[in-house]
């Protein structure tokens, strides 16, 4: 067993719709949103090892140098949990961009989570994993519950979502790093409609570009102008809409066209020498 190497794929993610609907006495806020996982993926590889010992390298040299980032803290909460002896030495291939919005560093340890827990044969269920997630970051659970998912609570209140409109997203980011702590601190608190119970999901395109939303929005554009550009350069080619993810700086564009995503992306690229791919939403 302990000669074995395992790989996993660690999806991306998008906000459909991000409402902020107040905050908690202990800083976290209270969230309403519409989230998806898309086909844009990081590839962890795990090789269990009989010394206890837990290693980490990584294809980006800044999470290389990092000694206690999500996947390390991932991996030893989980031994921990389990009192098991293992160790393991994990590789990150990072292809998603890192704080742009699209939950990359949460999905990483969800992945290791996972994971971990099917090649070492421990056995937990996803309630348990998601309650260990949750303590590693608030989108771990989202991850590891791998669907759709209607979010509340500070985004770890899942309820799942299907049937969604089969829609394609380019996804494109300026470039430009964005502080979630940041964002979250500057951020004004108006009086937001109720959108906690909402259930009913759009099943047209036209229903869900409505449904597009992001509170957030009014903070990081207004440090990081560029990202109304990018919106804009979306909608100028064909887009349904377009959103910014979380707390940016990434923005998504709606499409029912793969091939014409393919090429919006491709051209974007070429234009402005944005990061840009097109990717579609997993089931």
């Amino acid at each position: 067993m302990m000669n074995n190497r395992f790989t996993f794929l660690a999806p991306a993610k998008i906000n459909l719709c991000l409402h902020v609907q107040g905050r908690y006495a202990n800083g976290y806020h209270d969230l309403a949103m519409l989230m998806q996982r898309v086909s844009l993926f990081d590839q962890i590889s795990l090789r269990l090892t009989s010394d206890g010992k837990t290693a980490f390298s990584c294809t980006d040299p800044d999470l290389d140098a990092a000694e206690d980032n999500l996947v390390l803290r991932a991996a030893r909460s989980l031994f921990d949990h389990v009192g098991t002896n293992l160790g393991v030495s994990i590789r990150l291939d990072k292809r998603i961009p890192i704080a742009a919005g699209l939950g990359g560093g949460s999905s990483d340890a969800a992945a290791t989570l996972l994971g971990l827990n099917q090649a070492a044969g421990f056995g937990l269920a996803k309630q348990e994993l998601m309650k260990l997630g949750v303590k590693l970051g608030a989108d771990v659970p989202f991850f590891i519950l791998e669907q759709s998912a209607w979010a509340t609570g500070i985004g770890d209140v899942l309820d799942p979502v299907v049937g969604l409109p089969p829609l394609h997203y380019v996804l494109v980011n300026p470039g430009v790093p964005v502080s979630t702590a940041w964002v979250y601190q500057n951020l004004r608190l108006t009086s937001p409609v109720d959108v906690a119970k909402l259930r009913e999901f759009p099943r047209t395109p036209e229903g869900l570009v409505r449904l597009l939303h992001n509170d957030l929005e009014q903070v990081t554009i207004a440090r990081y102008p560029l990202i109304d550009k990018v919106k804009q350069a979306l909608c100028d080619r064909g887009a349904l809409g377009a959103l910014m993810s979380g707390s940016g700086a990434t923005v998504f564009g709606l499409y029912a066209d793969l091939e014409l995503a393919q090429q919006v992306a491709t051209g974007l690229t070429e234009d402005f020498g944005w990061w840009s791919v097109a990717v579609s939403p997993l089931a």
